[in-house]
């Protein structure tokens, strides 16, 4: 009660409102900052890595037996492996695009109809055209399938005619020649990562293997498994079903630099966040400090009719700990809701600004991403409620110790 009479009393009575409002409020920011940045950048390793992983293998086989009849027992062993759901052998090579506006360069992955459709992540985002002419034909046939953003900048879509130069696939007396084909865009898909949307192009695999001189080999046998947080750990499984020929890696080896630096990053914001929860709890102390001032003659009135030192810590623990705990309670809900309509608030900002505020050509994704981790939340609430208590122990222990004497020597 005497807690909440010193927090609500006005600055003529001795209070510190004012001070008290503005602690309260840097708390409430601070940790719904916290909450909104940590939970985007969750999103952003999250969407990042579902639209990678799903375009993309989580483990891929190399080595010797890439070839004929021992790549294809080799796939038929893999398939066997515990938690593996889809084996495709793979070509993946480098291309020039001519279409009718513009020459671009191209990563061209060689891949048969049958896994192309169990790649739900370019098969669900089919922008134009459809997938049924694929594979069809002699050797694959000429039909491929072209990203959205490439297709728009070459100038083509479906049923118009692309035509590809391999650097080097015909072998002569000289040496590699290039080799130049014409192919009919069967379809255009759009993933929502620019990276891929406008650099890959996807061919049959047997006319991949004609067009890039790879005749009976593949580059390498991708892999998918259920969890591909927990492909290194498969990888001694899948190592020994492919053989002592095989080569395996993961995805975390292939793109090791990018999602260390993710890691690194995101460590590193969480601890500069923390510390800001900190700076903010600290306006407590000065807040404390001036009623523990204005309150002296109260405290030791107090005192002198029987409260303890226990019971003095108590009041103005209790009124400094409760602006933290009352503003960490503030920011965790403005921090979720913030989160669970992040999307609409994008979209009012750029309606108003008239500026794209999350380009995919920067960021690689077409809107901001948001992934609210509970267990996170969990720590920055406690640590907010931590440093809040940290905060008022200091005047609350300098109140506890008011000499009775000295604050009504003067009285």
């Amino acid at each position: 009660m005497l807690a909440g009479r010193y927090l609500r009393a006005k600055r003529s009575q001795g209070g510190v409102a004012l001070i008290s409002v503005i602690s309260f409020v840097g708390i409430m920011l601070a940790v719904a900052v916290l909450i909104i940045v940590m939970s985007v950048m969750n999103g952003f390793r999250a969407e990042m890595l579902n639209r990678i992983l799903g375009f993309q293998g989580h483990v891929y086989v190399t080595g010797g037996l890439l070839d004929g009849v021992e790549r294809d027992a080799a796939v038929q062993r893999l398939k066997q492996v515990p938690n593996v759901i889809q084996v495709a052998p793979i070509i993946e090579a480098q291309a020039i695009a001519l279409g009718p506006t513009q020459i671009s360069g191209a990563i061209v992955r060689g891949i048969s109809p049958k896994d192309l459709q169990a790649t739900t992540m370019v098969a669900q985002s089919i922008t134009r055209g459809s997938l049924k002419d694929y594979g069809a034909g002699e050797y694959g046939g000429e039909t491929i399938v072209v990203g959205e953003r490439l297709a728009q900048s070459l100038g083509v879509a479906p049923g118009d005619v692309l035509t590809l130069i391999s650097p080097s696939a015909g072998a002569t007396a000289f040496g590699g020649t290039p080799m130049q084909k014409d192919y009919v865009v069967g379809a255009t898909f759009a993933v929502g990562m620019s990276q891929y949307d406008q650099a890959y192009i996807f061919m049959p695999f047997e006319q991949a293997q004609l067009f890039f001189g790879r005749e009976g080999t593949a580059d390498a046998i991708e892999v998918r498994v259920t969890d591909p947080d927990h492909a290194a750990r498969m990888k001694a499984a899948i190592g020994m079903a492919a053989g002592p020929t095989g080569i395996v890696t993961d995805w975390t080896q292939r793109d090791s630099s990018f999602w260390g630096a993710l890691k690194i990053e995101r460590t590193m914001m969480r601890l500069i966040l923390m510390l800001l929860v900190a700076i903010a709890a600290m306006n407590i102390i000065s807040g404390l400090v001036m009623l523990v001032k204005n309150k002296g003659r109260d405290i030791a009135i107090l005192r002198t009719i029987g409260a303890g030192q226990g019971a003095v810590l108590r009041i103005f623990f209790m009124a400094g700990a409760s602006i933290g705990v009352f503003g960490t309670i503030a920011g965790l809900l403005l921090g979720v809701v913030f989160c669970a309509y992040i999307t609409p608030i994008q979209h009012a900002l750029e309606l108003v600004t008239g500026a794209v505020l999350f380009s995919s050509d920067v960021y690689f994704l077409d809107r901001v991403p948001a992934k609210l981790d509970w267990v996170e939340v969990t720590i920055v609430a406690t640590w907010g409620f931590v440093m809040s208590c940290l905060a008022t122990i200091p005047p609350a222990w300098r109140a506890s110790r008011l000499d009775p004497v000295e604050a009504l020597r003067y009285e």
